[in-house]
């Protein structure tokens, strides 16, 4: 006959288990109140990083929009390939804050650009200005048609927001800026505006006058 198990002697063997078991819940549950704290920091950070894109990309399309306004007085880019068509810019940059990656476009409002200049200046860029979202300057006044983000008669300025794909139903748009799609709330604050589609990267804008803006298929004005 062989040695008799007590039950108190089995219950010995099975205890490192259960304490080994006890162990990895243990441990499991710190991991994953870890993970819930840590998840939205990393979250905020992937937002600033994206912001700070964001405006990296928005102002290469202003300096692309200056080059072509260099090369072709006067004239507007009418889309964004034409940016990289014309050899302004290098390649298109998508928007960092939508997940199609699809820029509204900033278009130029007819009628919203001042008076014609007179005179031996008329049709040359001879004066310029800050550029909203940039750090280069912009051309204004002295030409003849519109300058991008001038004023009206009410001194306001005036712009219209349409997606990309609105662009061929628009006739002769005239392309001065990008800004994002995406109405989420921003951290960072970007020229006094708290939300990605008021971050308007516009050549020859005042960075801290934030213009009229016209959407595209509304018939009501937001500002």
């Amino acid at each position: 006959m062989g040695p008799s198990i007590t039950p108190g002697s089995r219950a010995a063997k099975q205890d490192p288990g259960g304490y080994a078991l006890l162990i990895l819940l243990f441990a499991l549950t710190v991991m994953s109140f870890g993970l819930t704290v840590a998840l939205p920091v990393w979250e905020t950070q992937m937002q600033r990083e994206n912001e700070a894109e964001l405006i990296f990309r928005g102002n290469q399309y202003v300096e692309a929009i200056r080059i072509f306004q260099l090369k072709n007085p006067g004239a507007y880019p009418k889309t964004l390939d034409e940016l990289v068509e014309k050899k302004c810019l290098r390649r298109l940059y998508k928007d960092p804050m939508t997940e199609n990656g699809h820029w509204n476009v900033v278009l130029q409002m007819e009628g919203f650009g001042g008076p014609p200049a007179a005179g031996p200046g008329a049709g040359r860029m001879m004066t310029r200005n800050p550029v909203m979202g940039g750090t280069g300057p912009g051309p204004t006044s002295a030409q003849s048609g519109p300058v991008p983000g001038g004023a009206g008669p009410s001194g306001v300025q005036k712009v219209m927001v349409a997606p990309v794909s609105a662009l061929s139903s628009i006739q002769n748009p005239r392309l001065i800026g990008v800004v994002s799609a995406s109405t989420k709330k921003s951290i960072r604050i970007h020229n006094d505006q708290e939300s990605y589609d008021k971050w308007l990267f516009c050549f020859g804008q005042d960075a801290k006058n934030m213009p009229e803006i016209v959407y595209y298929g509304e018939s009501k004005k937001k500002s």
